[in-house]
């Protein structure tokens, strides 16, 4: 008679060892499907009709992929829901959880399956690796839920409902490994992206605090994310510039729009931009000096150089007419808008009025930031205090 012990260790051994039995024999001929598939849908060419045998092996093939993915997934959700002892004891070491955690991330890139995860029992140890003692499992994991949850609302919803937000918010504010910190950041981008309930949750959690914690962080990655994401929130929710006011960002965001790496400059400048919009900068005479400065170094750029960096000059001078009420020198020099280049500031073309009557054109969406037409104005978003998360996120 098996054990309990015995079967749970030949179970676990059985998940381990899934992905190179999953090579063997009795899979569906992938090959032979893929050359089918590119046979069936030849580009510019009429679509073949089916035949009903053809169509029969076609869809036995995707099933018994479907099944075999999702018997997968319940093996990995096993061992998942084993306790770590357990896993220590059978000689599980940390390199094979993050193997089976980004085989995992490979099966949860379907919308069907990452939606599945939670209904084989997936979800929740999933989200308990993100308390892992190991940071490279932490890592992963948050890796796999960042994955599952981007542009999925059903996916999405069942992570805020299971507490996810809050375990991400943890390992973004509270964890010592600054690789951990990034790939939770980076899962709570996608959870919160297009997810109103997700954006308050973290605004609630005194998520533009933490945010600004981030930006002065020495790890360049994590800037990148915050102020990707911060960019994002301000972007998408004017009325909270005033929040990241009164935070403090024009401050930090104009050291870094001095930032020798050109990819954090820029998303600084573009963030400083949304808060300029929408509010006033105070002593802007520190963020004056940087476009300045930055100016004089764009002037001695080769012109190669200078089309490379074509949204940082437009992101300067848009900056500087907004704050200072007149155009940058960029304009006087020549270097706003190089020969070959559009001038973006320039209204676009009216290429509308020639090709639709005045009664089909008014059926167009209100433009964006004005209510619908029968709909309530907007209520007011609710601000956020500086502070640290609070604890209830530990």
């Amino acid at each position: 008679m098996v054990q309990p012990g015995e079967q749970e260790s030949k179970d676990v051994a059985a998940a381990l060892g899934g992905q190179s039995a999953a090579q063997s024999g009795g899979q569906p001929d992938w090959d032979g499907l893929l050359k089918w598939s590119l046979a069936h849908s030849e580009g510019g060419q009429p679509a073949h009709q089916l035949s009903e045998e053809d169509r029969k092996w076609f869809m036995e093939a995707m099933q018994a992929n479907t099944r075999d993915v999702i018997k997968r997934m319940k093996e990995i959700s096993l061992v998942m829901n084993t306790p770590r002892q357990t896993l220590e004891e059978q000689g599980v070491t940390t390199k094979d959880l993050e193997g089976l955690l980004e085989e995992l991330q490979e099966h949860v890139e379907s919308l069907d399956m990452a939606n599945d995860l939670h209904t084989i029992g997936g979800l929740v140890p999933l989200l308990g690796f993100l308390k892992d003692p190991d940071a490279p499992v932490r890592a992963r994991a948050a890796e796999v839920i960042s994955t599952m949850v981007q542009n999925n609302p059903k996916s999405q919803q069942q992570v805020m409902d299971t507490r996810g937000l809050e375990y991400l918010l943890t390992n973004f504010t509270s964890d010592s490994d600054d690789t951990v910190r990034t790939k939770a950041l980076g899962a709570i981008s996608s959870l919160i992206r297009h997810n109103k309930s997700g954006i308050g949750a973290f605004r609630l959690a005194n998520g533009f605090s933490a945010l600004k914690d981030a930006l002065t962080s020495d790890t360049p990655k994590l800037q990148r994310k915050a102020l990707q994401l911060a960019q994002y929130l301000l972007h998408e929710n004017p009325k909270d510039t005033g929040v990241a006011s009164e935070l403090g960002y024009p401050r930090l965001l104009t050291s870094l729009a001095r930032s020798s790496d050109s990819d954090i400059r820029q998303v600084a400048l573009h963030t400083l931009l949304e808060i300029a919009q929408n509010q006033k900068i105070e002593d802007p005479t520190k963020l004056k000096d940087a476009l300045s400065e930055r100016i004089q170094n764009l002037q001695g750029l080769n012109p190669e150089d200078l089309r490379a960096v074509k949204e940082e000059r437009q992101l300067i001078d848009s900056l500087w007419q907004i704050c200072f009420n007149q155009p940058s020198s960029l304009r006087e020099d020549g270097l706003l808008v190089l020969p070959g280049e559009e001038d973006q500031s320039a209204p676009p073309p009216d290429v509308a009025s020639g090709m639709f009557e005045p009664s089909l054109r008014s059926l167009a969406a209100p433009p964006r930031g004005s209510p619908a037409q029968g709909s309530d104005a907007e209520k007011p978003v609710l601000l956020l205090q500086a502070g640290h998360p609070t604890e209830s996120h530990d």
